[in-house]
């Protein structure tokens, strides 16, 4: 009864406000608080609020919000295992797969003597001195006038 009794005012100060503001020819914000204060008085004439209030008061509620929390917990850990576990068995495959192919292949690649590069090795960038960092930060600060 209280909280139909608050969702009432709640609505009728919500229709006040939404007056004056019409009042002041701000109509479409005039419109939207009406809207907005509506919505209590909707609420309680359909009864949901009488039903929220009888969930928040009931034990069994609680206890059934309860379960469903703990089945919610237990399917969410369930997939963390599976994605963990999913995750090392595709590892392992992949690792076994590589060996195969590593073991497949091997009377095919050249001898360490050999000069060639292999065709799916990548390619190495020569490695930079310091000098050529520092005339990358020169040429910055001659940019910018520093």
């Amino acid at each position: 009864m209280l909280a139909e009794t608050i969702c009432s005012a709640v609505s009728a100060a919500g229709l006040g406000i939404a007056a004056i503001t019409a009042y002041r020819r701000r109509f479409l914000a005039a419109t939207r608080i009406a809207a907005y204060s509506l919505v209590p008085a909707g609420l309680v004439l359909a009864g949901a609020v009488q039903w929220v209030v009888d969930t928040a008061f009931s034990p069994s509620a609680w206890l059934g919000f309860g379960l469903l929390g703990a089945a919610w917990l237990l399917f969410m850990t369930t997939r963390v295992v599976e994605r963990r576990s999913t995750g090392t068995r595709r590892e392992r495959k992949a690792a076994a797969a590589a060996r195969r192919a590593g073991a497949e292949s091997g009377a095919a690649t050249p001898a360490l003597g050999s000069s060639a590069p292999e065709a799916g090795a990548p390619r190495s960038r020569p490695k930079a001195t310091a000098a050529d960092d520092f005339s990358d930060i020169e040429a910055i600060l001659k940019k910018h006038g520093i």
